[in-house]
C-alpha cells in the first residue's frame, strides 16, 4: 500500500455525517439485498460491505441523479458482483474441464423456478388496486419509508400504512387462491 492509499482519520463531524447517512439509508439497502439474495445473513453481510464501499466511493457521486438512485444502483451492482463471484466459485469444472451434470441441472432448475415465481408474483401484484399496488411497490420493493411515500403520493402516512397492510393481505389471498382453484379444476376434469 502506497502513501496515497492511506486516509486521514475522520473528523467527528465526518463521522456524524456518515452515521446519519447510514441511519437514513440502511433499511433501504438491506431490503434490496434481502430481496435479491433471499437470505437474511447474506443480506446483512452485503449491507455492511456496501456501506464500507459507499464510504470509499462517496467522492464519485456526481449529483447527476438523486443520491438514493445512485445508492440503489451501487447496491444492485454490488449484489450482482457478489453473485458473479459466488457463481464462479460454485461452478468448478471437473478434472477434464467440464461442469458436472448435477451442477448444471441444479442451476437450470433454480433459474427456471425463479423466473416462474417472478412472473406469477408480477401477475398477482398487477391484480391489486392502484393505491394498494403503489403502496406495496414503493414500500416493500423500492424500500421507501411511509413518510416518503406520503410525500410522493400526496397522501398521509396513515393512508400509506393502511394501503400497505391491505395490499399484503390481498396478496396473501391472491397467492393462496390459485392453489385452491387448481385443485377444484382438477377434480372437475377428472
Amino acid at each position: 500500500m502506497n502513501g496515497s492509499d492511506k486516509r486521514a482519520p475522520l473528523t467527528d463531524e465526518e463521522q456524524k455525517v456518515f452515521q446519519e447517512l447510514y441511519q437514513t439509508h440502511h433499511r433501504r439497502v438491506y431490503s434490496t439485498c434481502l430481496r435479491m439474495t433471499r437470505d437474511i445473513s447474506e443480506a446483512e453481510d452485503l449491507t455492511q460491505e456496501i456501506f464500507v464501499h459507499l464510504f470509499r466511493a462517496l467522492g464519485s457521486f456526481r449529483g447527476e441523479s438523486a443520491f438514493t438512485t445512485w445508492l440503489h444502483r451501487l447496491t444492485v451492482n454490488h449484489v450482482l458482483m457478489h453473485f458473479r463471484k459466488r457463481k464462479v466459485r460454485a461452478a468448478r469444472p471437473t478434472e477434464d474441464g467440464e461442469l458436472s451434470l448435477h451442477s448444471l441441472a441444479a442451476n437450470h432448475d433454480h433459474n427456471r423456478m425463479n423466473i416462474v415465481d417472478r412472473i406469477l408474483l408480477s401477475e398477482v401484484i398487477a391484480k391489486l388496486p392502484d393505491g394498494y399496488r403503489e403502496a406495496f411497490v414503493l414500500h416493500d420493493i423500492d424500500g421507501f419509508e411511509h413518510k416518503e411515500i406520503a410525500e410522493i403520493r400526496g397522501r398521509t402516512e396513515g393512508t400509506s400504512k393502511s394501503q400497505l397492510h391491505k395490499a399484503r393481505r390481498m396478496l396473501r389471498s391472491l397467492i393462496t387462491q390459485p392453489a385452491r382453484d387448481h385443485v377444484a379444476l382438477d377434480s372437475v376434469l377428472a
